[in-house]
């Protein structure tokens, strides 16, 4: 076995992924705990007595105590290199969750036990599904009163249509919450609020006949586990790691991410079966990562992570080959060679120079605006990796500088944040001067103005425009494009890689317009024109 294959078989690359306030970030950083990465977990919440959460760096999320934008952590567990991405669950962030989702090889849903399967969780799963990405499950929240774990499964199975294969079990839930019963292991791991390490309190119980159970969590709880498993092992087939690799079934844990309760079986399980680098589509062919020759995509782009050097990263998946610190590389977008002297690998916003990566890993690269989202990099092969897509938006607002004496400012800060994804950037066709934003949640147009004041020191005010909906238009004819851009000035957009939007203010309208111009193909993402170019 050479060394690339070696690097593969320790890579596990993953995303966190939830409806809000499910517990991610907390799960996160008790998976970084226990992962020896951090010694203190820090609080979601802020508050005088309480550390910030590692993985949510930038001050508006502090505040807030939500996720604003993907963070990246890597540390080592158990012989594997662990990449994870504690992902936006809010759904105004949608687009940097999608991106994010399109660089790791496999996924974590946290679910609330309080709450059950949400709307978002929904769309996420539908994502996944579309690419096939494997999916554990967490059910977080058991120390409160919530939904029964029957119908939580019953549930999971239905809203999200794929297998769940419980491979832990609740013992109780709320004040009455003992643990859980391993039904792989066939082991009894008892809850104690807070413990951090290994519990010491595991106990194989083989048959759970044995009277030892009662003497354990008690006659009550010990007769509805032993109903429960028989109630299981009738509906739910045994996990089968294949199954679960397809993507067709979800192994499903239970447990209390703020007490720490069942993270580490989580990790174990995690660490033994979740899959290797796995092939990534280009438009051109299917890239493998055991190839020898390095390529990568460049999947988000991150400024002012350290504000005191107003940098900006570039955060790239390797795909295949090794990635060597100080060669050149070929940018494919640019046509134009590439070389990084130091390129990094991350804990939140900490980062550490590094010589190699390999298929799985997530480097950070200084950019001085090179990168834009989707680019790839290779050792010279023209391929162009898919689905990083921009979604339509459906609020837009006219952007103007508040303050006309840091016009330099705000013309840097807009560029910058609009090359993360922060918003989108379009211009009208023959007034390039006049400048639109299109986000997909309201949330979106706060962060902008946040961050515009807080990293770039400049102001900015919005104006409305009476338009929810809009598409991508393209056309196998150059003529009828041109006449329908031309008949349509006044709402047509421009974005940034100079392909034309078409703005409705209604379902009815947009149809109008789809009907009377037959010529035109209309798209809701970016990389669908791109597809079909």
């Amino acid at each position: 076995m050479n060394d690339l294959d070696q690097q593969l078989r320790r890579r596990l690359t993953f995303a966190i992924i939830s409806h809000p306030d499910s517990g991610k970030t907390t799960i996160t950083e008790k998976l970084l705990l226990f992962g020896g990465a951090i010694h203190i977990a820090g609080a979601v919440k802020s508050g005088k007595n309480m550390k910030d959460a590692v993985s949510d760096f930038m001050e508006m999320e502090k505040e807030r105590g939500i996720s604003i934008s993907t963070s990246v952590m890597g540390f080592e567990y158990k012989g594997r290199k662990v990449n994870l991405l504690d992902t936006p669950g809010h759904a105004d962030f949608s687009e940097d969750t999608y991106r994010g989702l399109s660089a790791v090889d496999s996924a974590l849903l946290i679910i609330d036990s309080v709450k059950g399967v949400e709307d978002r969780t929904r769309k996420l799963c539908e994502v996944c599904r579309m690419r096939h990405t494997p999916i554990a499950t967490f059910i977080n929240k058991l120390d409160r009163e919530g939904k029964d774990p029957v119908e939580l499964l019953d549930e999971t199975e239905r809203e999200l249509a794929i297998g769940v294969r419980p491979v832990t079990w609740p013992i109780g839930q709320g004040r009455a919450f003992k643990g859980v019963y391993s039904l792989v292991e066939r082991k009894l791991i008892l809850f104690v609020p807070g413990q951090v390490q290994m519990p010491t309190d595991v106990i194989t119980i083989a048959d759970l006949a044995d009277p030892l159970l009662e003497e354990k969590v008690g006659h009550s709880l010990a007769s509805k586990l032993r109903e429960d498993v028989a109630l299981l092992s009738g509906v739910y087939p045994p996990f089968d790691i294949d199954e679960y690799l397809a993507g067709k079934a979800t192994p499903v844990f239970f447990g209390s991410a703020l007490n720490n309760f069942g993270i580490r079986e989580l990790l174990d399980t995690l660490t033994t079966m979740a899959p290797y680098p796995t092939p990534k589509a280009a438009e051109e062919r299917i890239v493998r990562p055991e190839e020898e020759k390095f390529s990568g995509f460049v999947f988000k782009i991150l400024a002012n992570m350290n504000p005191m050097h107003r940098d900006r990263v570039a955060f790239l998946r390797v795909c295949s080959g090794t990635f060597e610190r100080n060669k050149t590389y070929y940018h494919v977008r640019s046509g134009k060679p590439f070389r990084t002297a130091n390129p990094t690998a991350f804990m939140a916003q900490d980062s550490e120079i590094i010589d190699q990566a390999w298929p799985g890993d997530i480097v950070g690269i200084h950019d001085t605006g090179t990168f834009k989202i989707g680019d790839t990099v290779t050792e010279g092969e023209s391929i162009n990796f898919k689905g990083i897509p921009n979604f339509a938006p459906h609020i837009f607002r006219y952007i103007v500088n508040a303050d006309p004496e840091k016009g330099k400012q705000f013309h840097k800060g807009l560029d910058q944040l609009a090359e993360e994804g922060v918003v989108q950037i379009f211009s009208k066709p023959r007034q390039s001067n006049v400048r639109v934003l299109g986000v997909v949640g309201q949330l979106q147009l706060e962060v902008l103005q946040y961050r515009m004041e807080h990293e770039y020191k400049s102001r900015c005010a919005y104006r409305p425009i009476d338009s929810s909906i809009a598409h991508w238009v393209s056309s196998n004819d150059p003529k009828a494009l041109k006449a329908f851009v031309e008949e349509n000035e006044r709402k047509i957009l421009v974005d940034i890689r100079g392909t034309h939007i078409i703005m409705s203010d209604s379902p009815w309208g947009f149809e109008r317009i789809k009907a009377a111009y037959p010529a035109m193909r209309f798209y809701s993402t970016s990389d669908m024109v791109e597809e079909r170019a």
